[in-house]
């Protein structure tokens, strides 16, 4: 399978990739909803015999138009871009989200965007997708658009997750913040994954015996605050590792700490790690965050967070693969 082409610009479609199939959205989270929308292009696209594509925005309109806000992304770009591509999709336009974008109408879109730019064979979009200034573009006027030819259109009824609940990046988030990552899962298709550079921290835990790999989440959802069960990705070579671990986030309270961030120790595994990127899917929630007396305290603690993990760990069945951190036998 050829790698995923990223676009930026009109300027940078080639013959082959205009005339696309072409899924729109933003897609945070890629969950099985966005999963669905993305899979309907690529099918139609086969049909069809021409790419598929799927536009997305950055930065997030949210973040854009309210910048203040706490961080809530689930899929910073580089990770939705990894996400979109293992679906097997052969172009990503990055349509960047800035003041002009903004003001642009629904109608410019469709006509400036969709139909000149990308000369789309056909559209999908999500039941609920809108667009253009003031949110006024709906699945109405892209049907109207293909109604007199402009391309083809199709709108994605909504997926439902088991009991009746409606896939939604927003259900996701609810669920991380609520101390549920295998809810989280459920509705992602895979488990939530915190990717970022390992720093320096003030090393303690080397002096306890539980070495940890610090990350801060940036523009990433906080989840709740606690110990977790987790998967470890670490690039050898392109290839991508997954170890074993156990994690804290939060604000470390027996050190009187008030930034928050996650500390991650592999278990049965002592590498250096220190300014390489790491991946860490949390896989199931052990406790939540408290402080402690002292260090022994600590330490004891520590090391029963350690014996439950292993034994999470080991009853859930997982691939060796650079995708998408999946159980198979949980979803």
């Amino acid at each position: 399978m050829a790698p995923m082409r990223l676009v930026r610009h009109c300027g940078e479609l080639t013959p082959d990739l205009q005339g696309c199939v072409v899924a729109l959205g933003n897609f945070d989270g890629v969950h099985k909803g966005h999963q669905a929308v993305i899979l309907t292009a690529k099918r139609i696209a086969q049909d069809l015999g021409v790419a598929c594509g799927v536009m997305t925005f950055e930065p997030h309109p949210r973040a854009f138009f309210n910048p203040a806000q706490p961080p809530f992304r689930l899929t910073p770009f580089r990770v939705k871009a990894r996400l979109i591509e293992a679906l097997g999709i052969d172009l990503l336009f990055m349509q960047h989200f800035d003041q002009a974008f903004a003001d642009m109408t629904a109608l410019e879109f469709v006509g400036g965007v969709l139909a000149t730019c990308l000369g789309a064979r056909h559209v999908v979009v999500g039941y609920d997708y809108v667009f253009g200034k003031g949110r006024k573009g709906t699945g109405a006027l892209l049907q109207k658009a293909a109604d007199e030819g402009a391309f083809g259109f199709t709108a994605v009824p909504p997926e439902m997750a088991k009991g009746g609940e409606t896939y939604s990046s927003t259900r996701v988030r609810e669920a991380l913040v609520a101390g549920q990552p295998s809810v989280a899962a459920r509705l992602l298709g895979h488990y939530w994954e915190i990717e970022g550079r390992v720093e320096h921290g003030d090393q303690r835990g080397r002096t306890i015996g539980f070495p940890t790999a610090n990350i801060h989440l940036g523009e990433y959802q906080h989840p709740a605050a606690g110990v977790y069960a987790v998967r470890a990705g670490i690039d050898l070579g392109g290839a991508t590792q997954w170890l074993d671990g156990v994690a804290n986030f939060g604000n470390r309270p027996t050190f009187d700490k008030q930034d928050q961030i996650l500390e991650v120790h592999l278990l049965d595994h002592n590498i250096d790690l220190y300014g390489r990127h790491l991946r860490v899917a949390l896989v199931d929630f052990i406790r939540p965050e408290r402080k402690f007396a002292g260090l022994d305290e600590l330490k004891t603690q520590i090391a029963a967070d350690a014996q439950q993990a292993r034994a999470i760990l080991a009853a859930r069945h997982f691939p060796q693969s650079p995708g998408p951190m999946v159980a198979v036998s949980d979803f």
